[in-house]
């Protein structure tokens, strides 16, 4: 870490400033926002290219020789280039704009519908986000292919002895998140895709949750899809990002018909046209994108060894904090976790909990977090999570730990 990346780190108030809701109230006390595996805030770096984009240059994309439309095309063409760059795709074409995660997912699993036939299988993770348990069950019922999971235990880490066992020649697909939203727990990815690289299967992983705390290199992890939001990465809702080896997305047929996604239409046939444009069928969300490349480019800016090493701090501070809480446990101790931290106290519902901490100005996120096989693992109806970002601080976690521990006094 350099010298300067160490100071940014340290100085959360210089970066605070940024980020202009973190000034806001709520139920007259200071805003404590900790539900950030949910929705990042936005810094006023990228809420200015938006006010801009559309204060300036708002027009459709690609097909207009106007001026609007060339500046407004160039920009979000740049955005693809800075995504590229910031994944380290091979070619600027694998990388297609979705409107986030699950439309990524989607795209994937409605592309293979074509590829599987009955008697092949297809692995998930028992971790997953419900978005990536849903559509290759959607896929399994539409093919006859088979589902198989791998198996979690106790700390909330998969069993990758099963995962061995579940591989064969049938496997043809694997798909597993890189972060557990719901624990925080890393897996270890680059291991699950080597074996499944070795039996033939192509590995889709979910990196929603990843991206926010660490750079994913598709190229070195050797990834075939790799997919994620914008909206937790300090941008906007609505958009987000489906890179795909060049040999997979030129194999899978288009998701949609329409606009953008030809190359020549007749009433007798239609051609589609050439990568990405193939998956990006009708108006984009412009703005989404360019803003897109201009979040990353503020992340970039902090550095994402500087952002992980001090979320670290705030997950390990939290959690020893956590600890000294009577009757508190926490779900989720793999030894490699992010900064997201998912408990109970006692027998108090967890929606309960997280009123009492809205009445006092503090954000956490409480249910299933569309992870219910999880819950159902541990045999509970839910959890309270809460997520830090490289904008929280320490004293935060001291407030929302005192607030806690008045609300297990309320309710107790």
């Amino acid at each position: 870490m350099s010298a300067t990346q160490k100071h940014i780190a340290l100085n959360v108030d210089a970066i605070r400033k940024d980020f202009p809701i973190l000034n806001r109230e709520v139920n007259g006390k200071p805003l404590i926002y900790f539900d950030n595996a949910a929705t990042s805030q936005t810094p006023q770096q990228v809420i200015d290219v938006i006010v801009d984009y559309y204060s300036n240059y708002n027009a459709n994309i690609h097909r207009g020789v106007h001026a609007l439309s060339q500046e407004a095309t160039d920009a979000y063409e740049q955005a693809r280039i800075k995504i590229q760059k910031h994944f380290n795709a091979k070619h600027v074409h694998e990388i297609i704009y979705t409107s986030g995660t699950t439309h990524g997912i989607n795209l994937v699993a409605n592309g293979f519908s074509s590829l599987l036939k009955k008697g092949d299988e297809v692995i998930v993770s028992a971790l997953e986000h419900h978005s990536n348990i849903v559509p290759w069950q959607m896929l399994c019922e539409r093919t006859g292919a088979t589902l198989k999971v791998i198996p979690m235990n106790a700390n909330g880490e998969l069993v990758l002895s099963e995962y061995d066992a579940l591989l064969n020649k049938n496997t043809k697909l694997v798909f597993v998140n890189h972060i557990s939203n719901a624990l925080g727990t890393i897996n270890p990815i680059k291991s699950i895709i080597e074996k499944a690289h070795a039996v033939g299967a192509a590995v889709l992983v979910d990196g929603a949750q990843s991206c926010p705390h660490i750079r994913p290199d598709v190229q070195a992890l050797d990834v075939d899809f790799y997919v994620c939001s914008a909206h937790k990465i300090c941008g906007p809702t609505g958009v987000g990002m489906l890179y795909g080896k060049e040999e997979w997305l030129k194999k899978l047929p288009p998701y949609q018909g329409g606009g953008e996604m030809i190359a020549e239409v007749s009433f007798e046939k239609t051609t589609y046209a050439g990568l990405p444009h193939k998956f990006e069928a009708g108006t984009p969300n412009v703005c989404g994108g360019i803003a897109f490349g201009a979040a990353l480019d503020y992340m970039n800016s902090i550095g994402f060894d500087t952002i992980a090493n001090y979320e670290n701090e705030l997950l390990v501070y939290a959690t020893k904090q956590l600890e000294q809480i009577e009757g508190l446990k926490i779900y989720g101790t793999a030894k490699e976790k992010t900064s997201v931290i998912s408990f109970n106290v006692g027998n108090i519902h967890p929606y309960d909990i997280g009123t009492i901490l809205d009445k006092m100005g503090i954000a956490v996120r409480t249910g299933h977090h569309c992870a219910q096989p999880i819950m159902d693992y541990y045999k509970i109806p839910g959890t309270i999570r809460a997520s830090f970002m490289f904008y929280n601080t320490k004293e935060e976690i001291d407030t929302f730990i005192t607030a806690l521990k008045k609300a297990v006094i309320m309710l107790s």
